[in-house]
């Protein structure tokens, strides 16, 4: 499971490590000090598990992101963006909601039928059912799965996926819809790209709606995590990112890590 305070505690050690040769041992140094590449985002669901005497539920956002985008989960369906704050129990799953709104034993995606969630009276068949979610989180099985999946797609380092370079060569497909549960809109037109300054020795950062908003629409992101709409209105420091804050939400756990300083910071530094 991946915690913000382990995050941190991870970025602090990065900063002690000397300055590296080149980009593979840059590479092969983030692989010690990020969690293995298909634990990364990794969520543990225990809100009601223990107390029903099964395993908490392990979820791994990589193997749902390869299928559908961050939007469609956390907005129309309603998962919130903070770990345990999203009070999921067997009953909304077998009511339609949450896990529920996609596992249903109905549902088909890329032809094959998804497994129900959850069920009222547990046979022996339906017990390894649930196992496939209330499962270990170091079982082998999603280690392979994991390497079988991502091995034709540009890695980031750490073995991590680039989730927008395999989004943009087509060659994975995201749905952002979901029949009875999102509601057809109109798209809205990405904004252009826009620079933000820095106060500090590093480059300044280049954003990109577009890049963004084909996983998260735009109301992922507002009013909640930037509040206003308007260029330079909301100011904000790296410490804020590190603490989950603004684009920390997210990259401090889910997408790349903020420790990929050239992944954002890429116009020229001024010498």
């Amino acid at each position: 499971m991946v915690h913000i305070k382990k995050i941190l505690s991870v970025f602090i050690i990065a900063l002690t490590v000397p300055v590296l040769a080149s980009a593979a041992d840059y590479s092969e140094s983030l692989q010690y000090l990020l969690p293995p590449a298909e634990d990364f985002g990794q969520v543990v669901l225990d809100n009601y598990s223990h107390k029903a005497g099964v395993s908490p539920v392990t979820f791994d956002h990589w193997l749902h992101r390869a299928k559908f985008t961050c939007r469609l989960c956390h907005i129309d369906i309603g998962f919130a963006m903070k770990e345990e704050m999203t009070e999921i129990s067997a009953a909304d799953n077998i009511s339609g909601y949450y896990c529920g709104s996609c596992h249903d034993g109905k549902r088909v995606f890329d032809g094959r039928e998804i497994f129900d969630s959850c069920a009222e009276d547990y046979t022996e068949n339906e017990g390894k059912r649930c196992a496939r979610c209330h499962s270990d989180a170091e079982s082998g099985a999603r280690k392979y799965k994991y390497k079988t999946f991502s091995e034709k797609l540009t890695k980031l380092p750490g073995n991590l996926i680039d989730w927008e370079k395999a989004e943009s060569e087509g060659k994975i497909k995201v749905t952002d819809f979901l029949e009875g549960v999102s509601y057809k809109r109109e798209p809205l037109k990405a904004q252009d790209d826009f620079s933000i300054k820095t106060k500090t020795w590093t480059a300044d950062v280049i954003f990109s709606h577009r890049k963004h908003t084909v996983w998260n629409g735009c109301e992922l992101c507002h009013p909640l995590i930037f509040p206003s709409t308007k260029k330079g209105t909301t100011q904000y420091s790296m410490k804020q990112i590190m603490k989950g804050e603004y684009c920390g939400a997210c990259h401090m756990s889910v997408a790349f890590s903020v420790w990929l300083c050239d992944k954002c910071h890429i116009t020229p530094v001024k010498q």
